[in-house]
């Protein structure tokens, strides 16, 4: 949200390069951190990296393609990426879990982000010159430090209890203080944001005021909620294959090979539906996909059932609904928003994903843990932190553990269906021509 907010104020295209390249140089530097704790500060910099690309890349097309057929391009080709990130990330990563040291995986990451700040450089257009009557920018007074800091603390301290409580147990006790404490610091950030937008002053890093429109929080929140279950089901389905059928790395990126191929093909299936479909119909056959992926994998299934009977349908459905819900929920964003705003909203529509990403996670592991604890008659603090501590492939409660968590990826994007029909009856279509 801070990033998107700078990037409005003080040029999307500068804030990306700059983020861009500023990952260059911290995925440069990680592997040559000896300490964890030094490791993970430099990883935690990367964030701030990607956290200033993603919102200005979407900001970036909501300007410069102004509607109709080339945004709709715009926006799926965008949403493309993914699959193509699938597809040659799940290869190289293959091939380097196997072959090489794992310090390759953060040279090769530089490179790949060397190359797009050098793309960023010369693809993306100037923005046009301030009219002669524009105030001068003041930091101070555009950018809002306090409700910064408030809203990225509190997630910090809400994701942190979360992870933590699958591992120390949600017993302990500053598991929940933590919690409250996040809630707190959260609302906080709310009401001073919307203290700032009535004041009129200083400019909120999040106009409240958005969020009057129920069917842009509806958007949201189905983001939240795909975002949940869709990485739920891609980390859950290679816990199946590794872990449980006990595959190498090898054989299971081959396996996760379907959704780059499917994905890159529906993605531009979906650029010409965007502006011939209603928003919802497109949202349901999205959330539906997600939905059936996951529950392919939580039905019982008999030791040694061939993955084309489940897992290659799995990963088409996977990738069928992540390719429709994502550019058509960022492009609702976009058209939502006026131009000033556009880095905004991508920074919000990312940033719920991001954090609904990390909560169902946290929350799909906590539900696998005590599954198997059961299972096996032991505290949740034995299995650890991501079920997989001490059990061999084949494990009977490890199959009940991941089953578990297949159930609740289900039932979030069922959720996610229903707010659909919900609260996109009667839309329009959002790949019209603004």
């Amino acid at each position: 949200l801070l990033w998107g907010r700078i990037a409005d104020v003080y040029g999307k295209r500068l804030i990306f390069i700059w983020g861009s390249a500023w990952l260059t140089g911290m995925s440069l530097l990680a592997p040559f951190v000896r300490s964890e704790i030094g490791f993970d500060v430099v990883r935690g910099l990367q964030g701030l990296g990607a956290a200033a690309m993603v919102p200005t890349a979407i900001g970036i097309l909501g300007t410069v393609f102004g509607g109709g057929r080339a945004r709709n391009y715009a926006f799926s080709c965008y949403g493309a990426g993914a699959p193509l990130g699938g597809i040659f990330g799940n290869l190289f990563s293959g091939v380097l879990g196997q072959y090489l040291e794992w310090r390759w995986i953060f040279w090769i990451f530089a490179m790949l982000a060397a190359a797009v700040t050098v793309a960023g450089y010369f693809v993306i257009p100037l923005p046009p010159p301030p009219p002669p009557e524009a105030l001068p920018i003041s930091m101070r007074r555009n950018v809002d430090w306090i409700g910064g800091t408030l809203v990225t603390v509190g997630l910090l301290i809400l994701l942190f209890a979360l992870t933590e409580g699958n591992v120390v147990g949600w017993s302990t006790p500053w598991v929940p203080v933590l919690i409250v404490v996040a809630v707190l610091m959260i609302a906080l950030f709310a009401v001073w944001q919307a203290y700032l937008e009535r004041r009129g002053e200083n400019k909120p890093l999040m106009k409240v005021s958005i969020f009057k429109n129920m069917r842009f929080c509806a958007a949201n929140i189905i983001m939240l909620l795909f975002f949940a279950s869709f990485n739920n089901f891609l980390i859950y389905a290679t816990y199946w294959f590794q872990g449980y059928e006990g595959l190498s790395v090898i054989q299971t990126t081959l396996r996760f090979i379907p959704t780059g191929v499917s994905g890159v093909i529906v993605a531009f299936i979906t650029a010409h539906l965007l502006s011939l479909l209603p928003t919802r119909v497109i949202l349901t056959f999205g959330t539906l996909s997600v939905s059936l992926s996951s529950l392919l994998f939580a039905v019982p299934l008999k030791d040694g059932t061939t993955y084309w009977a489940y897992g290659f349908p799995a990963m088409v459905l996977s990738v069928c609904g992540a390719d429709t819900l994502y550019p058509t929920l960022t492009l609702y964003t976009a058209k939502s928003l006026p131009s000033e705003d556009q880095a905004l909203g991508g920074a919000l529509i990312n940033a719920v994903g991001q954090v609904g990403r990390a909560i169902g996670l946290a929350i799909a592991t906590a539900i696998q843990t005590a599954v198997i604890a059961d299972k096996k008659g032991l505290d949740v603090e034995a299995i650890g932190g991501d079920g997989q501590h001490g059990l061999s492939p084949g494990d009977p409660a490890l199959k009940a553990g991941l089953r578990s968590a297949a159930w609740f990826n289900f039932g979030i994007a069922v959720v996610a269906l229903l707010i659909v029909q919900f609260f996109f009856r009667g839309a329009g279509k959002v790949g019209g021509k603004s």
